[in-house]
């Protein structure tokens, strides 16, 4: 068979300087958008690193709530995260219902600070504040069960370091609106949307975007027409013009 059906795809170029110019350029301009309609965003009172820690592998595939849920099921059970630790395994899956998953997430959190403890003698991360942030980055997501996003949340919001955490609703955001290639996936985007971005606005443009999911941008049925994004968003525009976007 001959054609243009039989030719092989060619791989996907690199994005220019230039392209990457005016993708840093639009990047700004939808966070700044993003701080005039929701404002300086506060998530909550910062954690102890390891507390951080903790909490986001017990966030994974679970909502807010049933995360803080089983972590205070944890802090009220045990008297430290050394106990979590050392508990029977059955004792930590059980504390940690809430979340979800806790015969995956119980072995898997008990393994990570097992292994903190083998490697740094102690349950602590404030040492990661003196590392250049790619280094951090690369021991924190070492451990099994510790991912890009788990290691900038505890990055960004524990120590103050710059990194910029891609959840499900900052990859949604930002693929509609065409910040992205459509196929990076949420691992891909942390190291992108940190070079196309200044280090001061991960904080406040992580936690809108989030927002901004959450409240117009759902999944489903999103609310284009009230949004303030819409004038510079790939998926509105082509919605408008009746075409099918996924």
């Amino acid at each position: 068979m001959t054609g243009a059906a039989s030719r092989p795809r060619r791989a996907a170029s690199a994005p220019s300087r230039r392209d990457l110019a005016a993708s840093a350029r639009r990047a700004l301009r939808v966070h700044e958008i993003l701080l005039a309609a929701y404002g300086e965003p506060v998530w909550r009172n910062p954690l102890p690193a390891i507390d951080e820690l903790v909490s986001t592998i017990l966030s994974q595939n679970t909502s807010d709530t049933n995360r803080d849920r089983a972590f205070e099921a944890l802090l009220a059970k045990f008297p430290a995260w050394e106990a979590v630790r050392d508990a029977p395994a059955a004792a930590v899956i059980e504390a940690i219902r809430p979340a979800g998953l806790a015969n995956q997430k119980g072995p898997r959190l008990q393994q990570v600070l097992r292994a903190i403890t083998a490697e740094r003698g102690a349950l602590d991360l404030e040492f990661l504040k003196d590392w250049p942030v790619d280094e951090a980055r690369a021991w924190l997501t070492k451990f099994n069960g510790v991912g890009p996003k788990t290691a900038a949340i505890v990055l960004l919001f524990s120590l103050g370091r710059p990194a910029f955490p891609v959840d499900t609703h900052v990859h949604r955001v930002t693929g509609r609106l065409g910040l992205r290639r459509p196929e990076m996936s949420a691992d891909d985007c942390h190291a992108y949307f940190e070079a196309l971005l200044p280090p001061e606005t991960y904080y406040a443009a992580h936690l809108n975007l989030i927002r901004h999911g959450r409240e117009v941008c759902h999944a489903r049925s999103p609310e284009c027409e009230r949004c303030v994004l819409k004038r510079m968003c790939n998926y509105y525009r082509t919605q408008k013009k009746g075409e099918k976007v996924s």
